[in-house]
């Protein structure tokens, strides 16, 4: 429970309803829970609550939650934030659009509050498990420091958005073998996470496009390796 009393939530979301029953179940584990009711003013409560965990409506009015994910992931302070998209809408382009702005984790109306407090438990024992791993990585010309989610390249510094950075992080730490996208899906994404596979091929595609092509190798028909070069 002391662990818990650490933990800051942040739920946003115009149902009155629903942040009503999520405040009472997470304070009842001992969170401190703090509330908007539309995605500004979740952005502007969240630059002063600085929340460890966001509960992210996506249907909201005056700002929609993947508007409001991506403002959320331009403030440095909340860089290490867990993000957790919670919705009705099931299509798959609301997915994709949650996991490509930067979402931790996606989950549908209606929520079941134990479930929940599971999702959020498993979020923090897969970053606990990764602190643990070796904080930089020198391969190539590139310098990956995992203590602050930064690579650099020939003496340019490259930021990348949390999960980006992680499955780059992944792949250069095992070099020349290749990884299905279920396999990455696994070790970014954790097994708990339903996320589509097509999440994995927007993700590579934004690495691509910030660090260069040549890094990451597509083997079609299989997936994704770093390739180690001469």
């Amino acid at each position: 429970m002391s662990e818990k009393q650490k933990i800051k939530v942040l739920v946003v979301d115009d149902e009155p309803d629903i942040v009503e029953i999520l405040k009472y179940n997470l304070e009842k584990e001992g969170y401190e829970v703090a509330t908007a009711e539309d995605g500004m003013k979740g952005v502007k409560t969240a630059g002063k609550f600085l929340p460890d965990v966001i509960l992210l409506d996506i249907m909201m009015p005056h700002q929609d939650g993947v508007e409001t994910c991506l403002q959320l992931r331009q403030i440095p302070e909340l860089k290490n934030t867990f993000i957790i998209f919670l919705t009705a809408r099931m299509e798959e382009y609301s997915e994709v659009a949650a996991f490509d702005v930067g979402a931790d984790d996606y989950i549908t109306k209606p929520i079941k509050p134990r479930a929940l407090m599971s999702r959020i438990a498993a979020l923090f024992r897969r970053e606990s498990k990764k602190e643990q791993e070796q904080s930089k990585i020198s391969i190539r010309d590139l310098v990956i420091d995992r203590s602050s989610y930064t690579i650099d390249k020939a003496g340019k510094t490259i930021t990348l958005p949390k999960k980006e950075f992680e499955l780059l992080y992944f792949l250069a730490k095992n070099p020349n073998i290749v990884f299905s996208r279920d396999e990455l899906l696994q070790n970014i994404w954790g097994a708990d996470v339903f996320v589509l596979a097509r999440t994995v091929d927007v993700h590579i595609r934004k690495v691509r496009e910030k660090i260069g092509e040549d890094y990451i190798t597509t083997v079609k028909g299989v997936g994704y390796k770093f390739e180690l070069g001469q």
